[in-house]
């Protein structure tokens, strides 16, 4: 296969490129900025020209769409909207009408802020209706929606509170606070799943062995509050000299209303692909190790 990652520079992005290189694969980085010490192939996913010319001279079967606007709260400004949807929405359609056009497959990466505004306490199901709550969430399914209208071969694939060794998120940021704070307030009426962005690699490997059409989600398994995730980086960190307090959600005034439950069920990842699903501590663990051996 010959595979064209966009987004490489980010998270899932740069899993993407270690767990390439135990694999025969092509493997195409692309990204609107660069990053030092790896080679990207400039591609503005937003110009439906250029993807054409990449996917007709590097012979593209397969796109893994890791690029897209995650800034929850910004996505709120009006001023912003326009181009939250043209990358969430506009640029996953344009990448599914060039492999429609070559009969290839497209692996867009979705969210579990699809759901969230009826209350409910069981894993979200893939084929359960999207309801959410904010413009990111909103645009994100309709991303969904608009890759599916297509008719390409692909695969959609929610995922939840993703973290990694690379660029800023949850995971090193409560790294980086609970290091110096004496005391840290983290939201406990929040609750879903971490999902370390290395194992979601993995799985999209795995699924493209023998891709199927369809709308699949993954995240790792277990539940808890962003307030458990927190005293477990603590834990396994061994920074337990702050005082990590829980908190309600208002105590952090935001302009969106985020998802009280957001839990991925799985089952169709697992009955179609047979991927095997770690444990949210285990792979956490794995990261922090991973964090502390490259400093």
């Amino acid at each position: 296969m010959n595979i064209l990652v966009t987004g490489a520079n980010g998270q899932l992005g740069n899993e993407m490129r270690i767990v390439a290189k135990s694999l025969s694969h092509f493997f195409l980085f692309t990204d609107v900025s660069q990053q030092d010490g790896v080679e990207t192939a400039y591609l503005d996913i937003t110009n439906m020209d250029d993807i054409r010319k990449m996917v007709s001279e590097h012979n593209i079967n397969v796109i893994v769409n890791c690029a897209a606007w995650t800034n929850v709260d910004g996505a709120e400004d009006p001023e912003k909207y326009a181009l939250v949807e043209k990358l969430n929405a506009t640029a996953p359609e344009n990448l599914a009408k060039a492999m429609k056009e070559v009969d290839g497959w497209l692996v867009q990466i979705s969210t579990d802020y699809v759901f969230g505004k009826e209350p409910y306490n069981t894993p979200c199901k893939e084929d359960q209706k999207g309801t959410p709550t904010g413009v990111y969430g909103a645009t994100k399914l309709l991303g969904e929606q608009k890759v599916i209208a297509t008719g390409c071969k692909h695969m959609i694939i929610r995922t939840a509170w993703l973290y990694s060794e690379f660029g800023k998120n949850f995971c090193k940021t409560m790294l980086a606070l609970t290091a110096y704070k004496p005391q840290l307030k983290v939201v406990f009426d929040q609750c879903g799943t971490p999902t370390y962005a290395l194992d979601l690699a993995n799985a999209i490997v795995k699924m493209l062995e023998k891709p199927v059409v369809g709308t699949y989600h993954f995240s790792n398994e277990g539940v808890c509050s962003w307030y458990d995730f927190t005293k477990m980086i603590q834990e396994y960190s061994g920074q337990t000299a702050c005082d990590v307090q829980p908190c309600h959600s208002d105590e952090f005034p935001s302009p969106v209303k985020r998802p009280a439950y957001s839990v991925l069920d799985k089952t169709g990842i697992k009955e179609t692909f047979g991927v095997k699903v770690p444990y949210w501590t285990d792979s956490l663990q794995q990261c922090l190790k991973n964090i502390e051996t490259w400093k």
